[in-house]
């Protein structure tokens, strides 16, 4: 029987995880200010560079996670992680301290950025996977884990955005730079705890070292119970060539389909067609049972709707940081308020939710009445599209020029919270649970890829921000008003939630006894 307690491994992780959430959004809180008041980018590009970069920051953990479970191990790739994400955040430094080369500020830009899209990929999946290994299968702590895990992580998101935007958003340009700094060296100090206390706290239930051999070796020793024949080597042969030329060719008709979509945008085609041909490629994997694969379809089909979550959820790092900077009364007691520090709000709320809501499941668990995870997370798609709505009342009606009170913003954001708890902590808990262990940090990279369609896909909708004398319309539907605006987010979530809810009995009978 488990002890009640955590083991302490938990503890390094959750420190770990919170150096380097705060490193990233530490940056994220001042990127979309730095973006149209520093380097002069119109907001239609602005939130375009924004998506883009999220995006990608959310479909690299697949690579990454490939890796890890290949080759590298989950340590090693945590540790060049860091080191990739340091220097990404230092090169943001540089680029922000010469704003007067235009095109040497706008190189090192995007030179940082593409390392610490790198980095990330090495490290998200794979520090997420830790957790898991840190405990016996089907032990009933997992969820409350992965709820630790995701305080942790939000105590360095909750204080990035005060830190780095206390010193990068000052009103001069020139000072951005200063935030990406402190952003920098905080990543160091990931590499600095991890190193020094991993052999004495990263260990198994039994005591074993964990982290060091890649999963896919160890699941491969594991499942060495048949032989192979020659007759099974030629058949997974010709299932692999087969296999390979569906893949091409899905491939190359995806990639034809969105580039006419998105009209040449070659970063939302590589994000799209991506997040459709590698989850298929894992389907089509030979070694899957059929219990394995309906309970990898069961996650798939949950990422596709935790797209429209974060697609509305991640408007706070793009138009609702444009809407707080321009259209919203900060004024306490007259100081004003940065813009950045209300991205601050969802985490200093998740820091207190997540310390009651294990509490909550647990009351209803000793009552037979908690709910499956499908339906936790349409839940949270509810509470979304609630969060929406109540911003809707505050714009209603509200003349060009007038700022509103940021009251409406913090409601936002508190219901957001809500939903974000039920949803993300028990999406990571569920993909542990329902993973073979041989695609472990790779699955858990498929997971993070609906981030990063959902990321660009925020970045899509971030630009249909309105702005005076343009005219902007989705769908036929036009936006002139921030009312019209954020309707758009009410809709869609609240559609979203009920088809998943609709869907909860049959994703539970795929999952064949997960809960």
């Amino acid at each position: 029987m488990s002890s009640p307690r955590h083991p302490k491994g938990l503890y390094l992780i959750f420190a770990t995880s919170t150096a380097e959430r705060f490193s990233y959004y530490g940056m994220r809180a001042i990127f979309i200010l730095f973006l149209t008041q520093a380097l002069l980018f119109d907001t239609e590009k602005a939130a375009s560079i924004y998506g883009s970069y999220t995006g990608l920051v959310y479909l690299t953990p697949l690579i990454g996670g490939y890796i890890a479970d290949k080759y590298w191990g989950i340590r090693r790739s945590i540790f060049w992680g860091a080191v990739m994400m340091a220097a990404g955040q230092f090169l943001m430094f540089f680029s922000a301290s010469m704003l007067e080369s235009v095109s040497m500020s706008h190189a090192l830009m995007y030179s940082g950025l593409a390392l610490l899209i790198l980095g990330n990929g090495c490290f998200k999946p794979t520090v997420s996977t830790l957790v898991g290994q840190l405990y016996e299968p089907n032990d009933k702590r997992l969820d409350a884990a992965y709820t630790i895990f995701y305080m942790g992580v939000n105590v360095g998101s909750f204080l990035a955005p005060l830190v780095c935007g206390y010193f990068g958003e000052t009103g001069d340009p020139h000072d951005f730079k200063w935030g990406f700094l402190i952003a920098g060296i905080v990543t160091l100090l990931v590499v600095l705890l991890f190193e020094t206390q991993k052999n004495k706290y990263i260990v198994s239930p039994a005591g074993e070292q964990i982290g060091i051999v890649p999963d896919a070796k160890t699941g491969a020793k594991q499942e060495k119970e048949q032989p192979s024949t020659a007759a099974d080597v030629a058949k997974r042969k010709k299932e692999k060539r087969t296999n390979g030329l569906m893949l091409c060719g899905l491939t190359v008709l995806l990639g034809v389909l969105f580039y006419k979509l998105f009209a040449g945008d070659w970063v939302s085609v590589g994000i799209f067609t991506a997040c459709i041909v590698l989850p298929t490629s894992i389907l089509l994997d030979g070694s899957l049972t059929k219990i394995e694969r309906s309970r990898i379809f069961v996650i798939y089909i949950i990422a596709f709707f935790v797209i429209f979550f974060w697609a509305a959820y991640e408007q706070a790092g793009a138009s609702l940081t444009l809407f707080a900077a321009e259209q919203t009364d900060r004024t306490i007691l007259g100081w004003d308020m940065p813009a950045s520090w209300f991205q601050s709000f969802n985490p200093f709320f998740v820091v207190i939710l997540a310390a009651v809501m294990p509490g909550v499941w647990r009351a209803f668990d000793k009552r037979g009445m908690e709910p499956a995870s499908p339906t936790k997370q349409a839940i949270g798609l509810l509470l979304l599209s609630l969060g929406y709505l109540v911003i809707c009342f505050g714009v209603k009606d509200v003349q060009p020029g007038v700022k509103v009170s940021m009251l409406w913003l913090v409601g936002l954001y508190f219901i957001h919270t809500m939903g974000e708890i039920c949803l993300s902590p028990i999406g990571l808990s569920m993909v542990n649970k329902l993973t073979p262990v041989r695609f472990a940090s790779l699955m858990m990279g498929i997971w993070y890829m609906s981030n990063a369609a959902a990321n660009k896909f925020a970045g899509v909708l971030s630009g249909l921000y309105p702005e005076a004398g343009k005219v902007k319309s989705l769908l036929g539907y036009r936006i002139e008003t921030m009312f019209d605006f954020f309707l758009i987010f009410v809709v869609m979530s609240a559609a979203a939630s009920l088809i998943l809810f609709l869907l909860t009995k049959k994703l539970q009978r795929m999952m064949h006894g997960v809960r």
